[in-house]
């Protein structure tokens, strides 16, 4: 062929046509490959597999069928693509991991949450869900558009009439070009409440639609942890929702404590979790495991986690939710196809635009089944009028020579029209019958009613909303189920604190670390000298250490022996009876296994600027150093707290207070002496400053027991001593000198009283608790101890065993009513404060 003959060779620029190409590709896959439709949540090839099935006859009541052949019928007629594609979305489909209402029902191997692979489909078989048939609900009453497949010799459907709200309740995840969707799936009982709540009032808020749908809701249940990112999703389409695996802390009566996990994430392969979660341990990055077993079976998932003897098992969950799968986060970007084109939608308006479509698919329901009922009505008409004139109709059939002429005869002598007349014809001759004369009177007069009522559907917007909502419900009480996913307002949001009354609560810390707190009104008044009643539980080798009253909205900043402070809520403390243990302290804040607690300072809220500027944490440490720092310094919350305070080698810090900057200050030593003298002697230091000396201790054996600060009023000085001995003194007995001196007696301190062991500042309406190293607790007024001289040893406070010694003493305010307890003596074999009963 010579050159140029036949043919027409166009140059173009190479730019120009790769744009164009891409383009159209791009949107062909945003389009009919990887965004769902905002309508049925579907996208093109999950709707050709429900259609197809749907054409196949596969019901949730009808007999499976090979995967292979639902395959097939995909492939062949609607979805041009590879089997594997189709195959693995309907397996998908099927997983009750993966879908929270499952589409397909399938028999046979259809993997696992481990990740293993389904069976071959022509071992497999599937049928429709119920569920999935209430997609396809009407579709062949003209109620969607149908379009031709990819050869133009069948139709299918372009979207489903979707009777229920699957993109909310199932979501979707895909990758397009340009753009992805992720969306999560939801609870139906809280969407079809969403739904409804929506149609009673258009103009309703993302807010109050949160009141009805509270949350994601995941197939694998486990539970979402912290709320910011929920809020986002819902009001913006965009967020980041944290998910924590359900975990429980089991403890084994060898005393053996072990995690139980019984659900995990969303989207999480269970059997590489566990897999890297070994690898972890082995290389010592998550330590406390002695032991991973997967012990789930068909009843359910259940992964152990064996913790070692000398771990504890909340620092090994939190490290394990830090490291591992057990937290994840399902970062959600609701974008969908509204109208054919891909929009970003939030809650509001993904149930806007499904309720649209539920209303536009009742309008052409109600449209086909009216041209239905006139079509049958028109026949029935032509019925009636052959019956009344039975004789005449029969006359002339039989003298007609064809059915044509039969036909004409009958439209022209009493007026029918062609399709009346062919019925006619067709009619059956027991029709003729008085009973079934009956039943074609009876079919037309409720056909005249069904009339009317879908010409009023079509005339009353307001009534087909009701029919929108009747439906729903229908729905609801069909396939609702409760929610899976349990929500936890995470530590940082504190989201619950207005459902907690601010009340007061005795906080006891006892020696070995444990932490609770208890409603004031437990703890009794008795009468001074008492023996006193069973107070903190307490083991041979632990007693109380730290006793104080606070409220339960408060911020605690907890101070520790190596300088370092944390924040807690009052309320995030766990709560216990009076002799209840309580809970180690480390598993609510990531103290260092070495380090112990001294100081526990009640603040009401850190956001107020002028309070924390104008208000000082003053410290002292057991070898009398003291420092003082604005309030303002600690003011920032940090999970794993900060330093406080340097302190030098061989010392600890013992005690810190909040001042106002106008306080006195005392500081007491073990030997009898204590120190007064005026903050302002105190320069404001920085956050890890050391500090100044504050008394002179008067030799290397004598540390400081106490620090306090005046800031009341009419305030006493309370000393305490070992042996239970203890008294009131006038502060101003104390002369004010300055910081460093060696100070004054406090107490005469004798073999009898023992050493010092606290001071306090209290005034008459106070009330003092003292606990003792036994668990015993007692609780007397103030005023019934008189005020001494400096010098004396003071009175007995308390009986003291000869085993025993005051471990610590607070003051508390007052209760209005008093209750005498009887005391309780104490036998020998009680000594060590267990199991002690209180009469």
């Amino acid at each position: 062929m010579a050159e140029g003959e036949n043919e027409k060779i166009i140059p173009i620029n190479i730019e120009d046509e790769m744009r164009g190409a891409y383009i159209d590709y791009s949107m062909s896959v945003i389009v009919s490959r990887a965004l769902p439709d905002v309508r049925d949540g579907l996208k093109p090839v999950h709707r050709r597999i429900l259609f197809g099935m749907q054409e196949l006859g596969l019901a949730h009541n009808r007999p499976y069928k090979k995967s292979a052949r639902i395959v097939g019928e995909v492939l062949g007629k609607y979805h041009p693509h590879g089997d594997s594609a189709v195959y693995d979305t309907m397996v998908r489909m099927a997983q009750p991991w993966s879908l929270r209402y499952q589409m397909v029902d399938g028999q046979g191997n259809f993997g696992s949450i481990d990740g293993d692979s389904p069976a071959a489909m022509r071992y497999t078989e599937a049928r429709l869900k119920r569920i999935a048939e209430e997609m396809l609900t009407d579709i062949n009453k003209n109620t969607v558009d149908f379009q031709f497949n990819f050869d133009d010799s069948l139709k299918e459907p372009t979207v489903l009439p979707a009777k229920v709200p699957n993109l909310l309740l199932n979501g979707a995840s895909g990758i397009a070009v340009g753009m992805a969707t992720n969306m999560a799936p939801h609870n139906l009982t809280e969407v079809v409440n969403g739904i409804n709540a929506y149609i009673d009032n258009n103009d309703i808020t993302v807010a109050e639609l949160m009141e009805h749908i509270s949350a994601p809701d995941f197939p694998t249940g486990a539970a979402i942890y912290g709320y910011q990112g929920v809020k986002a999703a819902f009001e913006t389409g965009r967020g980041r929702i944290v998910m924590r695996a359900k975990a429980e802390i089991e403890v084994l009566k060898s005393g053996r404590e072990r995690v139980i996990v019984t659900e995990i994430p969303y989207l999480v392969n269970k059997a590489n979790m566990i897999e890297k979660t070994a690898a972890l341990v082995n290389e010592k990055k998550i330590e406390g495991i002695s032991d991973i077993r997967d012990e789930s079976d068909r009843n359910g998932l259940r992964i152990v986690y064996e913790i070692r003897k000398d771990a504890i098992p909340n620092v090994v969950l939190n490290n394990l939710y830090k490291y591992t799968q057990l937290q994840t986060s399902f970062s959600v970007n609701n974008v969908a196809l509204v109208k054919g084109r891909p929009e970003t939608l939030n809650l509001k308006d993904m149930i806007k635009h499904y309720v649209e479509h539920r209303h536009d698919v009742i309008v052409r329901r109600t449209k086909y089944e009216l041209e239905e009922a006139q079509k049958r009505a028109h026949i029935l008409e032509g019925y009636l009028i052959a019956l009344d004139n039975l004789d005449e109709v029969i006359k002339l059939i039989r003298e007609s020579r064809d059915p044509e002429i039969a036909r004409n005869g009958l439209m022209d002598k009493f007026k029918l029209s062609e399709i009346q007349a062919k019925a006619i014809l067709d009619m059956r001759l027991q029709r003729l019958t008085g009973l079934e004369r009956e039943k074609i009177i009876q079919e037309y007069e409720e056909i005249k009613k069904l009339i009317e009522y879908l010409e009023s559907v079509l005339a009353d917007e307001g009534l087909r909303m009701n029919i929108i909502k009747d439906e729903m419900q229908e729905i609801q009480d069909r396939y609702g189920d409760e929610r899976r996913t349990e929500i936890i307002h995470s530590a940082e949001e504190f989201t619950d604190e207005d459902m907690i009354p601010n009340e007061d609560v005795v906080i006891t810390l006892s020696h070995q670390g444990y932490i609770k707190r208890t409603l004031l009104n437990e703890y009794k008044t008795q009468g001074r000298g008492g023996v006193g009643s069973k107070g903190a539980g307490s083991k041979d080798d632990d007693f109380t250490e730290l006793l104080f009253v606070a409220k339960t909205h408060n911020y605690l900043l907890i101070f520790t022996e190596l300088g370092k402070v944390y924040w807690i809520k009052v309320y995030r403390l766990p709560e216990g009876s009076k002799t209840s243990k309580g809970r180690a302290i480390q598993n609510l804040i990531n103290i260092e296994s070495e380090d112990s607690v001294r100081a526990v300072i009640n603040v009401e809220n850190l956001d107020d600027a002028d309070y924390i500027n104008n208000n000082f944490l003053v410290m002292c440490t057991e070898k009398g150093t003291i420092k003082k720092t604005t309030l303002e310094a600690y003011s920032r919350p940090r999970a794993n707290g900060i330093n406080a305070i340097s302190i030098n080698e061989g010392d600890r810090l013992l005690n810190v207070k909040l001042t106002n900057g106008d306080n006195n200050i005392i500081i007491a030593a073990r030997s009898g002496r204590a120190i007064r003298f005026h903050e302002s002697n105190v320069r404001p230091m920085g956050r890890t400053a050391a500090g100044v000396r504050g008394i002179t201790l008067k030799d290397g054996k004598d540390i400081v027991v106490e620090m306090v600060a005046i800031t009341r009023e009419n305030a006493n000085l309370l000393v305490v001593s070992e042996k239970g001995y203890g008294k009131r003194s006038d502060i101003e007995d104390y002369r004010i000198t300055k910081r460093g001196g060696k100070g004054v007696k406090t107490l005469n301190v004798t073999e009898k009283t023992g050493e010092l062991v606290a001071i306090k500042e209290v005034i008459d309406s106070d009330d003092l608790m003292i606990i003792n190293k036994s668990g015993i607790t007692i609780r007397m007024a103030v005023e019934s101890l008189r005020v001494m001289g400096r010098a004396t040893q003071g009175v007995r406070l308390i009986k003291v065993n000869e085993n025993d010694s005051i471990s610590s003493v607070e003051k508390v305010e007052k209760i209005d009513e008093i209750e005498e307890e009887e005391n309780v003596e104490e036998s020998p074999e009680n000594s060590s404060g267990e199991d002690k009963t209180e009469s």
